[in-house]
């Protein structure tokens, strides 16, 4: 049977070779898990290249849309970036902050930590730092953070309750959150959840959209809002390495979607962490 913790070294494992993995190679891929396709075709990500902050080094094109687009970042915000990566969104949100303000990537994977320790130092950020953890247990004291950015990262993690309490801790009464992130709406085939790529590919730890915003607000965020949308369509090349024929015409044929969605919500004012 596959625990929680088996499922955390599988994505951890599986990041790792990411982080070595060209940018080219994981936009043809499911979220750069390297299983999928033959085609030059970008599955999950936006374009950031536009965005001020941009720095090609630290875009691995494994997100799923562009949250701190959104995040509404104020000049001297502190901002936390959870699944940071190579260091992307939170160079994008520290052209936001500016030099008054402080960015904290937060990320699980050696690998992906020590590539953005060194795209920071190249940039000469002394206000951006990555710290190493788990985003279900987050190395963070309480309320103090003004924004929480995440992209395509919480569909990876088991405990989906035990991160959004999280992210209600460590923001500030005020403070929000901006989150890309991959859901279902519509049941997919039972086999692509036995699929372990798929799984470290943001696709098989999705869960129904409804079920994601439920979570939000049950960890007591109000003012939720949905700033962007949009349907993920698979190659069927993709999608003929896991069905036969026959079952991608009905998976097409079908209701069901792969959704990317950028989620916001606040915390009240007048909310203190554990209160």
């Amino acid at each position: 049977m596959t625990t929680n913790e088996n499922l955390k070294d599988l994505v951890r494992q599986k990041y790792d070779e990411i982080a070595l993995q060209s940018k080219e190679t994981n936009q043809t891929s499911c979220c750069g898990s390297g299983c999928c396709t033959t085609e030059v075709y970008n599955i999950m990500s936006d374009d950031y290249s536009t965005l001020e902050g941009y720095n090609p080094d630290a875009d691995l094109g494994l997100g799923c849309g562009l949250p701190t687009q959104f995040a509404n970042i104020k000049k001297g915000d502190i901002v936390i970036d959870l699944g940071s990566g190579a260091g992307n969104d939170c160079f994008i949100a520290r052209a936001e902050t500016g030099a008054t303000g402080k960015v904290i990537g937060v990320d699980f994977t050696p690998a992906m930590i020590s590539k953005a320790r060194i795209n920071a130092e190249k940039l000469g950020f002394n206000n951006v730092e990555f710290r190493q953890g788990d985003i279900e247990d987050m190395p963070l004291t309480s309320d103090q953070a003004d924004v929480v950015v995440s992209n395509c990262v919480l569909n990876l993690v088991p405990n989906k309750h035990k991160v959004f309490s999280e992210i209600f801790r460590v923001l500030k009464p005020g403070g929000h959150f901006s989150i890309s992130d991959i859901v279902l709406n519509g049941e997919l085939p039972g086999k692509w959840k036995e699929v372990a790529e798929l799984y470290a590919g943001c696709v098989s730890g999705a869960i129904q959209r409804q079920e994601y915003l439920s979570i939000i607000e049950d960890a007591g965020f109000v003012n939720i809002q949905i700033q962007k949308e949009k349907k993920i369509i698979l190659p069927d090349d993709i999608l003929g390495n896991y069905l036969s024929p026959e079952e991608v015409h009905a998976y097409k044929a079908d209701d069901s979607r792969i959704e990317s969605i950028t989620v916001y919500a606040e915390k009240a004012a007048d909310e203190k962490a554990g209160s």
